[in-house]
């Protein structure tokens, strides 16, 4: 099982190399979980067999950002080691939206091929830089929402906790 970050990354491109085109480059992967945020597993665990529950619905996955594209491969629940490949998205064309950077559980939404709806997923603050390069692939159509602060178009303060809100549809406009 492996525990530390570099060790889950080596096993992610030890999978992925044998699918990719020869030569794309390993820029950064991510390990990610669905769900609703866990800080609430606290809360969750307070109600018999709840935070079980929860804990079992949860699926998790590493995102892997090539020179080309964005790889998603299912993750195991119990060993960390990467599973089969769910999706691959062009680089700049990943399906992201509501992406925050927060403290500590950053997440974003993204919409699988198969999906009726954006999942919702969280990433550690543990993955913070990787998930900083990966985010840069994301396609950015509107501004980042100043911490605290109001964006044009938008009612509300930015969400989180000091981190920054953007949002991502598809192409940016040129």
């Amino acid at each position: 099982m492996a525990i530390r970050r570099a060790k889950q990354k080596a096993q992610v491109i030890e999978k992925l190399a044998r699918i990719v085109p020869p030569g794309e480059r390993f820029l950064a992967t991510v390990h990610t979980e669905t769900g609703p945020s866990p800080w609430l597993n606290g809360l969750f665990d307070e109600v018999p067999l709840l935070g079980l529950i929860v804990a079992l619905s949860r699926k998790f996955y590493f995102f892997t950002l090539t020179d080309g594209s964005v790889i998603v491969n299912s993750a195991s629940r119990f060993t960390n080691r990467p599973g089969g490949v769910v999706a691959v998205f062009p680089r700049h064309s990943v399906p992201v939206s509501r992406f925050n950077r927060a403290a500590v559980w950053s997440k974003f939404y993204v919409q699988f091929p198969n999906g009726s709806k954006p999942t919702r997923l969280n990433v550690h603050r543990y993955w913070r830089g990787e998930l900083d390069q990966l985010a840069a692939a994301f396609p950015v159509t509107a501004s980042v929402i100043p911490a605290g602060g109001q964006a044009p178009g938008y009612g509300g303060p930015a969400q989180g906790f000091g981190g920054t809100t953007q949002d991502f549809a598809g192409p940016a406009a040129s």
